[in-house]
C-alpha cells in the first residue's frame, strides 16, 4: 500500500489525502479478491517504522482513519462473507483503537470466506523477536529451555501468521523494489509482482493484473522444471546424468 504521499503531492494536497484516497484503493482491491475466492489476503497498512518516523498529527489521522474504515466496512466485508484478523504488536496502539479493531474482528468472525489480515504496527523483525521470545517461554513453562528444539515448523507455529497459508504472490505498487520488512520468514518462495501505479490509484483490475502475470509464472521452490528434469534424468540414450552438486544441495 505504498504512494499515497506521492500521490498526493502530484496533487498539491497533503498527505492524509493520499491516505484517505487509499481507502477507496483497499475497498476495491478486497472485494475483487473476495469475489475471485483468494483464501487469504494480507494488507501492510501500518507498520511499525511508520508508528516511530512519522508525525504526530500523520500517525493520529491514520489512526482515526483506521477507526473510521473498520465501522464503516464492516457491513460490506460480512455482505462479501471475509473474515477480519490483524498481525502486528497491537498492544501498542491506542486503547479506542484496539478496541475499535477487536469489536471489528468480532463482528465478522463468523464468516468462512476469504481471511482479511491487516498488518498493523508490523515489523517483520519485530515478529520474529517475538516468535522467539514465544517458543523460549513455552519451554521455560514445559520442561526449561534445555529441551527447546528449533526447525522451521516451530518457528512458523510461533509467528503472527501461525493459522495463515505462506503469501503466493506479493504486489508492490508505486514501483518500490524492496519488502520494506513485510513478511520476511513466509516471502521465501513468494513471487513479486510491482506496479507503478501508486497506491491510490490502484483497483481490483490491477489486482487481476497481477495475478495473470503470476499464473505465467513456473514456481519451482528449489527444484527443475518438467523439462529440465526430464533433461536430467536422460541423455537420450537412455544413460542417466548424474546432477551437478549444486542442483543436488539445493532446497526444495
Amino acid at each position: 500500500m505504498d504512494g499515497n504521499g506521492r500521490w498526493a503531492k502530484r496533487r498539491h494536497m497533503p498527505r492524509v489525502a493520499g491516505h484517505r484516497a487509499g481507502v477507496a484503493a483497499v475497498r476495491s482491491t478486497v472485494e475483487t479478491a473476495a469475489r475471485i475466492h483468494i483464501p487469504a489476503l494480507t494488507l501492510y497498512a501500518f507498520s511499525e517504522e511508520n508508528w516511530k518516523k512519522r508525525p504526530k498529527s500523520e500517525v493520529g489521522f491514520l489512526m482515526g482513519l483506521l477507526s473510521r474504515y473498520l465501522k464503516a466496512e464492516v457491513p460490506t466485508l460480512n455482505e462479501n462473507n471475509i473474515r477480519l484478523e490483524y498481525i502486528g504488536r497491537q498492544q501498542e496502539l491506542p486503547d479506542d483503537v484496539q478496541e475499535r479493531m477487536a469489536w471489528a474482528r468480532e463482528a465478522t468472525a463468523r464468516n468462512s470466506g476469504m481471511v482479511l489480515t491487516l498488518a498493523l504496527n508490523y515489523s517483520a523483525r519485530s515478529e520474529l523477536v517475538d516468535a522467539f521470545r514465544s517458543m523460549v517461554n513455552a519451554a521455560a513453562q514445559n520442561g526449561g529451555i534445555e529441551h527447546l528444539h528449533i526447525d522451521e515448523d516451530m518457528v512458523g507455529r510461533h509467528l503472527y501468521t501461525r493459522n495463515l497459508p505462506d503469501p503466493d504472490l506479493v504486489v508492490r505498487t508505486s514501483g518500490e523494489m524492496r519488502l520494506s520488512n513485510f513478511l520476511l520468514w513466509q516471502l521465501a518462495y513468494a513471487e513479486i509482482w510491482v506496479t507503478p501505479t501508486l497506491w491510490p490509484d490502484f483497483r481490483g483490475l490491477h489486482l487481476l493484473e497481477g495475478i495473470a502475470e503470476f499464473q505465467k509464472r513456473e514456481r519451482r521452490y528449489g527444484g527443475l522444471n518438467h523439462h529440465e528434469s526430464n533433461h536430467y534424468e536422460s541423455n537420450g540414450d537412455g544413460r542417466a546424468l548424474a546432477h551437478t552438486p549444486e542442483a543436488s544441495d539445493a532446497k526444495s
